[in-house]
């Protein structure tokens, strides 16, 4: 059967890819406004002794840095009664390894938060082949003060602010989309309680024993760190996608 996308030779083909390229250059230019931006954000002071969980034991906030200036915090979504990762977490952290010794090298530490208790990390960090590191936040405010946890009573009163804008996100839509009921499946919870954890990535800095706040993004604000997107993005087909079909890494052939 014949092809339904629009062909044409090569000519036609690379004028139509130069005009694509000055499109990419303005978005690229465009993405380096934005990192610098970014970069020229406000610094906030944490002034709260948070508590954390490490494979080397009780750990501060400042700790987390490992002795580095710089920190890189992605909220993996794993609540304390989860059974498992959340599955687009998962798919995410499965880059993570590959370049967290390149940003260690450049004078950034990157680690995983969760309010799992350390040893379902532990555990769900050896079935996926993983080495970075992965601290629990279980029982302190972290996850709570920076957006990414809420409380049952929040979630019942529809008092959710997440992604800087209360409701409007699918996770607290009812009835519950079949997405979200089908991660909290996956994840061994129901999914009240799955989107009681929501992802992000949040920043930080140390200066004269100081930390700072310096960035949080949410939701698609995470597009740029999700790895296969951006292979998919430059895919024939794009992403192609009508629901959820990734797994997590060791599910596929079981799917």
């Amino acid at each position: 059967m014949p092809t339904t996308h629009m062909t044409g030779t090569r000519g036609e083909w690379l004028d139509a890819r130069l005009a694509l390229l000055e499109a990419e250059k303005e978005l690229t230019r465009r993405g380096d406004e934005l990192a610098r931006r970014r970069q020229a954000l406000p610094w906030v002071r944490v002034d709260k002794a948070y508590r954390f969980e490490t494979d080397e034991g009780s750990a501060s906030l400042a700790d987390l840095f490992r002795g580095r200036s710089q920190l890189l915090v992605y909220h993996f979504m794993f609540g304390p009664d989860y059974k498992a990762g959340c599955p687009s977490c998962s798919s995410i952290a499965d880059g993570f390894d590959g370049f967290v010794v390149h940003l260690a090298n450049h004078d950034v530490t990157l680690s995983a938060v969760s309010r799992a208790p350390l040893e379902k990390l532990q555990a769900y960090k050896q079935r996926m082949g993983w080495r970075f590191a992965w601290a629990s936040s279980q029982g302190g405010d972290f996850n709570f003060d920076f957006n990414v946890s809420f409380t049952e009573e929040q979630q019942r009163a529809g008092t959710i602010e997440y992604n800087y804008r209360s409701g409007g996100h699918a996770m607290d839509a009812t009835p519950v989309p079949a997405p979200v009921a089908e991660f909290a499946a996956m994840s061994g919870t129901d999914a009240a309680t799955y989107s009681r954890d929501r992802p992000g990535l949040s920043t930080f800095v140390r200066e004269d024993g100081v930390v700072y706040h310096t960035y949080s993004t949410y939701a698609r604000g995470l597009d740029g760190i999700w790895g296969m997107y951006q292979w998919l993005d430059r895919a024939p087909k794009g992403r192609n996608e009508a629901g959820i079909w990734w797994r997590r890494h060791d599910e596929y052939d079981r799917a």
